[in-house]
């Protein structure tokens, strides 16, 4: 099997129509995508799957849904106004600019460019947030910012959604949404981008119980990307040592996932401690502890953050699940092993001809299945020709209508890993394929 570039995989994505250029007929911007009409189906998979798993599972978490735009004091007390920077410096022969920390070590010690040798420039600070003016006039009174992460309007509204859903710790808020961030290093697709979403879950616990939870949680968090149908092997935790931690950490892992280009983060696990609920209360004046009605203790809550990146995860998925095979004969396939839960179409259907009313037959199961699943109706092109496309867009199931079907009423039902072909009752189909969801395991 051969190795997974990014270069094969962004190929196939505009091919397919899961990610194109931001603006391609202006030449493109090099920091932002678009998720054509498979894409969205991906990623919006993935997020439901997410949500379900820290919502839907839970009794104690919590949705939200908080605005980009905030109060510009929240960010001063979350630390984004004075600690949100990244160490940059700039090639003084060939221009180029580059994070100091993402340096190969020989070009740290020498200070000199790794793309032609030239000497850099001394390290300076950038803040990453993106400013902008609210109101008819500019000016220091109308600043306010693009939110650079999601997490604090779970903050801000933590109280909120305690006391209108009647919450007790320990209890979580979760939330999906749009982040901002000024990236002058941007590359590799869609792992560095200016615009991104993130899946954030912010749980708050009693001070004490802060270390059992973290490690419950991380435990958690590495099941999820198993259950998503991504490989163990290709997982791994990393540990942020002292020169690592963010100001707010006491504790902090990365779930990271080995990408063409080397292993990178996926998703964070934080103890942020009670520094956020701290601040915002320092600087809005409110009081955010909370009152134990049984035991009368009040206290700041810890806080354990997981912190995914979607657009992240739907590269981790492509990644994971593009294969090039060599099958019994000498032929090639290309085929994406998405988890048919968040695969962008569940069930191809084909006629095996145009005529003979097989069409007819096969229109109508689809129009039936498309109740319970996304489906695709293809009828141009050999058999073979049309698997090859569903495998190479990683649709799990295909239907095919043939003359048995006319006599008896059964179809062909495939399945994408394996390619095993059977007979099934055109009114069991989606039973069986529902079925076949539940007891989904990648070989």
């Amino acid at each position: 099997m051969a190795e997974l570039t990014m270069e094969t995989l962004v190929s196939l994505c505009k091919q397919r129509g899961f990610v194109f250029q931001s603006s391609e007929i202006y030449g493109g911007l090099s920091s932002a995508w678009d998720y054509g009409p498979l894409g969205v189906e991906l990623k919006n998979r993935i997020q439901r799957f997410w949500w379900r798993e820290m919502t839907q599972l839970h009794d104690n978490i919590v949705g939200l849904d908080a605005a980009i735009l905030m109060h510009p004091r929240v960010w001063e007390a979350s630390g984004h106004v004075e600690n949100f920077t990244d160490p940059l410096v700039d090639c003084k022969k060939c221009k180029q600019r580059f994070r100091e920390d993402m340096l190969p070590e020989e070009s740290r010690g020498s200070r000199r460019c790794p793309e032609c040798g030239g000497e850099l420039t001394d390290t300076r600070k950038f803040n990453l947030m993106f400013r902008t003016h609210i109101g008819p006039v500019e000016g220091d009174a109308s600043v306010i910012y693009l939110r650079p992460e999601t997490a604090q309007g779970i903050y801000v509204n933590y109280r909120n959604c305690m006391q209108t859903s009647r919450l007790k710790i320990p209890f979580g808020i979760a939330q999906v949404g749009k982040a901002f961030r000024n990236e002058i290093v941007t590359k590799n697709f869609i792992f560095r981008t200016c615009e991104f979403e993130q899946m954030e879950m912010q749980y708050f616990v009693k001070p004490g119980e802060d270390e059992g939870w973290f490690e419950k949680w991380r435990g958690k968090r590495m099941d999820y990307y198993k259950k998503l149908g991504i490989r163990g092997h290709k997982l791994r935790w990393h540990r942020h040592g002292p020169d690592e931690l963010a100001h707010y950490a006491k504790d902090a892992y990365d779930i990271e996932y080995e990408f063409p280009m080397g292993w990178r983060e996926l998703e964070g696990v934080h103890n942020r401690s009670d520094y956020d609920l701290s601040r915002h209360s320092e600087f809005s004046g409110k009081d955010l502890s909370y009152l134990d009605e049984e035991t009368k203790e009040r206290y700041l809550p810890f806080i354990i953050e997981t912190s995914a990146g979607l657009t992240r995860s739907v590269l981790a998925v492509l990644c994971d699940a593009y294969e090039e095979e060599v099958l019994p004969g000498g032929e090639a396939r290309s085929v994406l092993h998405f988890h048919p839960l968040v695969a962008p179409i569940t069930v191809g259907v084909f006629p095996l001809v145009k005529k003979d009313g097989l069409a007819e037959i096969a229109r109508k199961i689809e129009g039936e299945l498309r109740e319970d699943f996304t489906t695709f109706y293809d009828q141009s092109g050999s058999i073979g020709r049309r698997y090859r496309r569903q495998d190479e867009v990683g649709t799990p199931y295909c239907v095919t209508v043939d003359y048995e079907s006319k006599e008896n009423g059964t179809v062909t039902l495939r399945d994408r890993d394996s390619m095993e072909q059977r007979r099934v009752r055109a009114e069991d189909l989606a039973a069986v394929i529902k079925k076949s969801i539940r007891e989904y395991a990648r070989v």
